[in-house]
């Protein structure tokens, strides 16, 4: 049976993972930095030897798309180096290993889908350092699975959605970017994916390496979203659409940067709910807290 090891189990996509992980059938092991030191090699290796593990899942990221500007040691790190890290233990020690990654590896100038095989050009800190890791990843262990995803909210921690319902209770008036679309990715639905990957492994006793792409169906801009969420809430603050421009940020964010799932759909027979579908479902749970 699998012995499946999460780092970064304390963040979004981590919780979702411990939630479904229950209904499995697979061994889990959740580690967060307390636990498990990612920039650390020989602890990883340590920590594989002594559990025998069979997978390692890294949702283990710095996210803080600004704040990376500057902390460009710390980014490169935990997105580039502990990647590589870990590739190279899951190599010596024939496990598998699935990465997530991030749209802002693009550079957002397309107007149709991202597809895994498009040309990368990430226009920040944040960006260069997890195609930096995707690329550790890819060269140190054949057996590797990215994904990249979009847009990620949860009950978990912080977000977008749970940011647009706190000020939308506490102001009358929000002014919100129109003008870059993507698509919104609900971390229960990408845990869900993930742990069919794992699924359809075990069962047909192949991985599948490769670069896959995964956000829920469906695109919209940040003030449809926002406004979405409202609408569900049924919150009357007033949400007004704005440029990118009138909202200056240290990182520079993709104007475009939907991504294309057929690859992942069709390589692992996956169903992947519309936004708004999982949005609700997201705020229900949320209302439930």
């Amino acid at each position: 049976m699998a012995t499946i090891l999460v780092t970064g189990a304390n963040g979004q996509l981590g919780n979702e993972l411990q939630i479904l992980a229950k209904q499995s059938k697979y061994t889990w092991l959740f580690t967060d930095i307390a636990e498990l030191d990612i920039c650390n090699k020989d602890a990883i290796e340590s920590f594989v030897i002594s559990n025998n593990c069979t997978y390692i899942i890294n949702c283990a990221a710095y996210t803080a798309v600004d704040k990376a500007e500057k902390d460009t040691e710390i980014a490169y790190a935990i997105n580039a180096t502990a990647p590589k890290n870990i590739a190279e233990v899951c190599a010596k020690h024939k496990c598998f290993f699935i990465h997530i990654s991030t749209d802002y590896v693009f550079d957002g100038t397309k107007h149709t889908p991202y597809i895994e095989t498009d040309a990368t050009n990430p226009q920040s800190i944040y960006g260069t350092s997890k195609l930096r890791g995707e690329n550790n990843a890819l060269a140190s262990n054949q057996n590797t699975c990215i994904i990249r995803t979009s847009w990620l909210y949860s009950t978990y921690g912080n977000n977008f959605v749970k940011t647009m319902i706190r000020l939308g209770n506490e102001r009358d008036q929000l002014n919100v970017i129109y003008d870059q679309i993507g698509t919104p990715t609900y971390a229960r639905d990408l845990a869900a994916a993930i742990i069919h990957i794992v699924d359809i492994t075990e069962s047909n006793a192949q991985f599948i390496p490769g670069i896959y792409h995964y956000s829920n169906e469906g695109v919209c801009s940040w003030y449809d979203f926002a406004k979405e969420i409202h609408d569900l809430l049924n919150i009357t603050c007033k949400v007004l659409p704005i440029e990118t421009k009138d909202y200056p940020t240290p990182a520079k964010r993709p104007h475009y940067s939907v991504l294309n799932k057929t690859k992942i759909k069709s390589t692992f027979n996956i169903t992947i709910p519309h936004w708004k579908e999982s949005l609700k479902e997201c705020i229900t749970k949320l209302q439930q807290l």
